[in-house]
């Protein structure tokens, strides 16, 4: 297999090479630092798959989910897999809508991780095995943007006021936010918001 990477991490890039130096299965290891370098690659080497992270700093704009969205939109050559820290349900949620091939958490071991790797060149997916599954009816752009600010601390009416919505607006949106999330309240809402990842941790 002919692997590239795309994280903004140098130092996890050089130890997952190293790391995979040893196996037989990895014909070629590449790394883009940024996104010229991904382009590059790909149209000068025969990539079987493309590994992304979620969060990739200042390597790009974009999210990781967004640019193998907008690589699942060319033609299907290399496999795409989400490689990450960023565990959460609604990461996994939303690779599986945009089509990647896996989604693989970064702590796992380079035996597993070959291992898996192999399954997804063979033409499998790999996705985590959750013990409960958990349905996530997607929120609205809009209601993103008032979770977020009500995870700020703001008050209802100053998000209403921001957000050029009246209050009863806003309460129609909490209305519809509670029932996707199965919640009864704001904070229970942020909370909730923050475990399926569709806020930020709060460092």
């Amino acid at each position: 297999m002919n692997i590239l990477l795309v994280d903004d991490h140098k130092l996890f890039a050089k130890s997952l090479s190293v790391a995979l130096d040893e196996y037989s299965e990895i014909e070629q290891f590449y790394i883009a630092q940024n996104i010229q370098d991904l382009e590059k690659i790909l149209c000068e080497k025969n990539i079987d798959m493309i590994l992304l992270d979620i969060n990739l700093g200042s390597l790009s704009d974009t999210d990781g989910l967004e640019i193998a969205s907008n690589l699942r939109q060319s033609p299907p050559t290399a496999k795409l897999v989400i490689l990450t820290g960023y565990d959460l349900p609604v990461y996994r949620h939303e690779a599986k809508k945009i089509g990647v091939n896996g989604f693989l958490n970064k702590s796992i071991s380079p035996d597993d991780l070959i291992a898996s790797l192999t399954r997804i060149y063979q033409g499998n997916t790999c996705f985590p095995t959750e013990k409960k599954e958990m349905i996530i009816e997607d929120l609205t752009a809009m209601e993103k943007t008032i979770l977020q600010r009500l995870s700020t601390g703001k008050k209802r009416k100053t998000i209403a006021d921001e957000l050029y919505i009246s209050e009863r607006t806003l309460s129609n949106h909490l209305q519809h936010i509670f029932e996707k999330l199965g919640v009864s309240s704001a904070v229970e809402a942020v909370t909730k918001a923050i475990q399926l990842g569709y806020i930020p941790p709060l460092c």
